[in-house]
């Protein structure tokens, strides 16, 4: 759906992308993260067909940002950091507006709409003024206002800032819901944990790069994936939790193992109590760190360890 060829973007003093080559796969939710000047709302801003690249390309759905940025706003939607609205215009009115910004005629519109504030949750608050709502229901409208025209590619920079857990947990379900109406999601946050919840594929930028050569699957496996830490060493704790029912190792060493578990609660607990009963001194059993934060600060720490790339950039 996204295909991002050797981009380079510059500004006057740095380079803020250097030859990025990256793929979005149609109807998943891909996490872009990274710290403060990676580089991340400047790659959405191209992806938007807002910004044109120093070098290399973006396509959106086969077409070319540079070439077709106008047919390419027909089928994207992007919210940036800090979005606006029309504070004295209803929710209503506000998405009538912007479907016929995007160019449909009244009829579209008008059903868009209606559409629109339904998949934002905002049906029983089209008569109310934009002032008047929270600031998760404004970042609602926000987005609302993003999809109505109903484009296949939705770029969401920072779509959780400022928004208490309820909002955010809101705005979770809300990103879901919109992957299973056929939509691709890019989504910018230094909320980790919180991508973690919806996220299917992870980018991560530093420095105008992007870390480990591309997207990285996070939900290959539904299983929990758990931890088990012991007191003191034991060489044979792999082979005893490989050989248990519903157990798949992952990982392990004489103090402690990754494994993946297929099983129901009940399950759970009749197999931490074989890992008691079996003498094992267990200091902590439960599940493992989660993996976007894992693979996060694992992929920038090797990365920090590299040498810096000679010559003039």
């Amino acid at each position: 759906m996204i295909e991002v060829s050797n981009l380079v973007y510059e500004y006057p003093t740095k380079r803020a992308l250097d030859g990025i080559t990256l793929s979005v796969r149609p109807q998943t939710i891909t996490a872009l993260v990274g710290p403060n000047g990676a580089g991340k709302t400047t790659l959405m801003r191209c992806m938007a067909a807002l910004e044109p690249p120093y070098e290399g390309e973006v396509r959106i759905a086969g077409l070319n940002t540079r070439h077709h940025p106008r047919a390419i706003h027909a089928q994207l939607g992007y919210l940036p950091d800090f979005f606006g609205l029309y504070d004295m215009l209803s929710v209503q009115r506000g998405l009538y507006f912007a479907a016929r910004a995007h160019g449909l005629d009244h009829a579209a519109a008008t059903k868009s709409t209606m559409t629109a504030a339904e998949l934002v949750g905002l049906s029983d608050r089209l008569n109310v003024i934009a002032a008047e709502l929270s600031r998760g229901l404004r970042q609602r409208l926000a987005i609302g206002q993003a999809i109505v025209h109903a484009p296949k590619v939705l770029l969401l920079d920072e779509p959780a800032s400022g928004l208490d857990p309820k909002a955010r947990r809101d705005l979770s379900r809300l990103l879901v819901t919109l992957k299973k109406h056929g939509m691709t999601l890019v989504v910018s946050s230094h909320i980790l944990s919180e991508l973690e919840d919806y996220s299917d594929e992870m980018i991560i930028l530093d420095d105008g790069q992007v870390v480990g050569g591309g997207a990285m699957k996070l939900r290959q496996d539904e299983r929990p994936l758990l931890r088990v830490q012991l007191a003191s060493a034991r060489s044979d704790l792999g082979g005893f939790l490989a050989a248990q029912t519903g157990v798949e190792l992952v990982e392990s060493d004489t103090f402690f193992a990754l494994f993946r578990f297929q099983g129901n609660a009940q399950a759970r607990v009749r197999l931490v109590r074989r890992i008691v009963a079996e003498g094992f001194d267990v200091l902590s059993i439960g599940d493992a760190p989660r993996q976007l934060e894992e693979t996060y600060f694992l992929e920038t720490a090797n990365r920090a360890k590299k040498p810096p790339a000679k010559g003039p950039r």
